[in-house]
């Protein structure tokens, strides 16, 4: 999908523990525009240092063109410096576990208080996403478990695998779309000197799915 003719530029990160697969998630949602390479196997996905940049241009079902910008983090604790230093400039949050793994379900709320300490609580739209769910042999947290969680902390719930293509291009939709309806209520505000929502002035040249690799040098 090419990134000509957006009107606005959301900022979205991905959160989660080590390994809950973030980086195979958003490979395979940016894979999905014409032109881009196939993401590599799950288990092959080298780990994220510092934050890596993506980008999608999307259609809203109801709404305007938008680009997507797209931070991958490291879950690891030695990058969390890096990573905590993007949570004010961003709109929309996929908070990541891992179907599998029950610690990474548990970490969940910590990942979210995180990201309102630094924000505030009217700032970023969330979503809770439950992966690796083709897993099912090896699965150690419910649906109905992620649902209250989710409820709870006043988000919506997705089930996704990379490796089977379910339910990716749902997640992102389904937070950009959250977005934008915010917008509209006015609950989020354009302003200056926030990067989480851009409106972009002139139509940008169009180009295939970005990734950059940022990893910084920590500021603690």
């Amino acid at each position: 999908m090419e990134a000509g003719g957006c009107r606005y530029q959301f900022r979205i990160v991905l959160l989660g523990d080590a390994a809950v697969g973030k980086t195979s998630l958003l490979r395979r949602y940016v894979a999905g525009t014409p032109g881009a390479r196939e993401p590599e196997p799950e288990s092959e996905a080298a780990p994220t240092v510092g934050v890596e940049f993506y980008s999608r241009a999307l259609q809203l079902r109801a709404g305007p063109r938008i680009k997507l910008q797209l931070w991958d983090t490291a879950g690891h604790e030695r990058f969390r410096c890096i990573t905590r230093s993007f949570y004010r400039n961003v709109v929309g949050v996929l908070l990541v576990f891992d179907m599998t793994n029950r610690k990474s379900f548990e970490h969940i709320q910590d990942w979210h208080q995180e990201v309102m300490a630094t924000q505030g609580p009217d700032k970023a739209v969330f979503l809770l996403v439950g992966h690796k769910s083709d897993l099912q042999s090896t699965r150690c947290v419910s649906a109905q478990e992620a649902e209250e969680l989710a409820t709870s902390l006043g988000m919506a719930f997705v089930e996704t695998s990379a490796r089977n293509n379910s339910n990716v291009d749902l997640a992102f939709d389904t937070l950009a779309d959250a977005i934008r309806q915010a917008l509209q209520r006015g609950d989020i505000k354009l302003e200056e000197d926030w990067g989480g929502v851009r409106f972009i002035h002139k139509t940008q040249s169009p180009g295939p799915p970005s990734r950059k690799q940022n990893p910084g040098p920590c500021q603690c």
